[in-house]
């Protein structure tokens, strides 16, 4: 099997053209010369290193951190700022990686070979939702091969500006909203924060979002009129409602582009640029990607990926690894799917809270939240099964709702799907507890 070759990964960085603001963090700019002899600083530190972390922040500092370890050749930690102290001491623990500062003001040149392609660029610590955060390596081959399919996908070219506002710890607002700009050579602006405001003056060509960011959007009808002269709106990291998606695209004329993927795999599976796009799809698998539903008898199932771009391993953790894998050696993504004759995806939900089974039927929770949503009343929704003595599972449903009542939410979402989908419970909350990236947390809700 051909081993990668050794092409610089920043290739926007690598002699490429230049601008005062080609890079735009937090309403500071700085040209590709200024961000290199920053890095540099940071590269000289660090080479050497096992790893090095890093606060990952809203700044031009955390973008120098991130492309000096890129330079060295050491794998970069990124911590949430706000990381309470038990999940900062396990990350750093975990890794080895010490915390290095950087001031963007420092400048130094630093020369070397392209590190290995196989090496790893990240250390991205999951959520940590079944237990203490694990560490995933990705290589910087791994990295490569999604920006470039990405790029393709997308059309995403160096005259694009691409504008977003996402936390830089994570695989969306860090290796596609940052090294996807740093590749393809388009200007970046990042907002600081992803208000509506802060996104209808970027004037861009290319849009990153969570759905809550997204949501926000279309109810400003101002800030989503101003992104009409868009090329492409991006919504990732969460299913986007589909009433946000027709909003979306009344208002501004753009259907958005949903895409899937984890912190282990990259992204696997998207719409195109100049392909159909659905509300609840998420496109077709990227080259090089294989896909499979698995254990399906009625065509929903759990999705299964092969392909360059899925990661390494948890560090550390060798059982985890093989058993993040089926005997036959496909990834095992814990999210249940659906593939429509024409090959597009549907993401229906975790495995281990979005599939519900009840009087023998299988119901996709993702399904039912939509229905929802598109009730006038209802803001929020998030359903699970619970417990139920007769059916196996009954279909409970936690909303953001005023001027409605439980019955009317059940009798809406009956005539909508098929009634044994409705819910049987109708739970009212002020808000739906949610992470840093907007997807809800349906281990923090009440109990039914």
């Amino acid at each position: 099997m051909p081993q990668p070759s050794a092409v610089p990964l920043l290739t926007a960085l690598d002699g490429g053209g230049d601008r005062a603001d080609a890079v735009t963090v937090d309403g500071r700019s700085c040209a590709y010369e200024e961000l290199l002899g920053a890095a540099g600083a940071v590269a000289r530190r660090v080479a050497g290193a096992g790893a090095f972390a890093v606060e990952a922040t809203a700044s031009l500092e955390t973008v120098a951190a991130v492309v000096g370890g890129l330079l060295a050749g050491v794998p970069v930690v990124p911590v949430a700022p706000d990381a309470g102290p038990a999940e900062r001491d396990h990350i750093l623990r975990d890794s080895g990686a010490q915390v290095v500062p950087v001031d963007f003001a420092e400048r130094a040149d630093f020369s070397g070979p392209e590190p290995d392609p196989r090496a790893p660029a990240f250390v991205l610590y999951t959520s940590g939702t079944t237990g203490p955060p694990k560490g995933v390596l990705l290589s910087r081959a791994a990295v490569a091969a999604d920006l470039d399919a990405l790029a393709a996908a997308w059309e995403w070219t160096a005259q694009d500006t691409l504008v977003h506002g996402l936390p830089l710890f994570h695989v969306h607002g860090l290796v596609l909203g940052v090294l996807g700009a740093l590749r393809t050579g388009s200007r970046l602006v990042h907002t600081g924060r992803p208000t509506p405001q802060a996104y209808a003056a970027a004037g861009g060509s290319l849009y990153f979002g969570v759905p809550t960011v997204w949501h926000r959007v279309v109810r400003d009808e101002a800030a989503a009129r101003a992104l009409a002269g868009a090329r492409l709106l991006v919504s990732g990291s969460a299913p986007l409602p589909a009433p946000v998606f027709r909003d979306l695209l009344a208002l501004t004329g753009q259907a958005p582009v949903e895409r899937y993927g984890m912190t282990e795999t990259l992204i696997t599976v998207s719409a195109r640029a100049a392909g159909e796009r659905r509300p609840g799809a998420v496109g077709t698998p990227l080259p090089g990607i294989t896909t499979r539903i698995a254990e399906s008898a009625d065509g929903i199932g759990e999705l299964q990926l092969q392909g360059p771009t899925l990661f390494d391993g948890y560090l550390g953790r060798p059982e985890a690894t093989a058993a993040a894998y089926t005997a036959d050696g496909w990834f095992r993504t814990g999210d249940i799917a659906a593939i429509d004759p024409d090959g597009t995806h549907r993401i229906v939900g975790r495995a281990s809270t979005d599939l519900i089974k009840s009087g023998g039927y299988r119901i996709g929770a993702g399904e039912v939240e939509n229905a929802l949503l598109d009730h006038p009343a209802v803001r929020e929704a998030a359903v699970v099964g619970a417990p139920h003595a007769d059916l196996g599972q009954e279909v409970v449903a936690y909303v953001v709702a005023d001027g409605v009542t439980a019955t009317e939410l059940t009798d809406f979402v009956a005539a909508r799907l098929s009634v044994h989908k409705r819910p049987r419970t109708v739970r009212f909350l002020a808000e739906l507890p949610r992470n840093a990236m907007g997807k809800p947390q349906k281990r923090l809700l009440p109990p039914v």
